[in-house]
């Protein structure tokens, strides 16, 4: 069996995870350390389309987005260490939980996601994280999650 990457680029991101434009919101995963923990990294542009209702003249990525970055972040762990490449892997959320936001994130922030496994195991399909959101080393969004893996 080959080793599991311990990154991921857009072309393998996109062999694991269905989403696509506008939903895909995880541009790069490294640090990724098998099921346990990973780092995702989100260049937040101007030209997503939820910027232009949220809020025009003061955009702000919404907070389900960065939720939902966190959890793209964590299903690309997962499939890249259990080898979910081209599996029409799909991942649904059971529960956020403890989710709380600290600071903004705007056009030109860099996010990353620290995801790190709270329960489960590969085979499994019920699976919880944690996960922090920041920039710049500031805490942006945090939340544990739970969320199924459709095989």
């Amino acid at each position: 069996m080959p080793e599991a990457p311990t990154s991921a680029d857009i072309q393998l991101i996109q062999q694991i995870l269905p989403h696509r434009y506008p939903f895909l919101l995880v541009d790069r995963v490294r640090d990724i350390n098998g099921t346990s923990s990973a780092v995702g990294i989100k260049n937040v542009t101007m030209n997503e389309p939820h910027f232009q209702g949220h809020f025009p003249g003061s955009p702000i990525m919404p907070g389900v987005t960065i939720v939902e970055a966190m959890a793209q972040t964590a299903g690309v762990m997962v499939g890249a260490t259990m080898g979910l490449i081209n599996g029409d892997l799909l991942i649904y959320f059971m529960a956020i939980d403890k989710c709380k936001f600290r600071r903004k994130v705007v056009p030109g922030d860099v996010l990353e996601m620290h995801v790190e496994t709270t329960r489960g195991k590969p085979g499994g399909k019920v699976w919880k994280f944690k996960g922090v959101a920041t920039v710049e080393g500031e805490m942006a969004a945090e939340a544990e999650f739970t969320a199924m893996l459709d095989l």
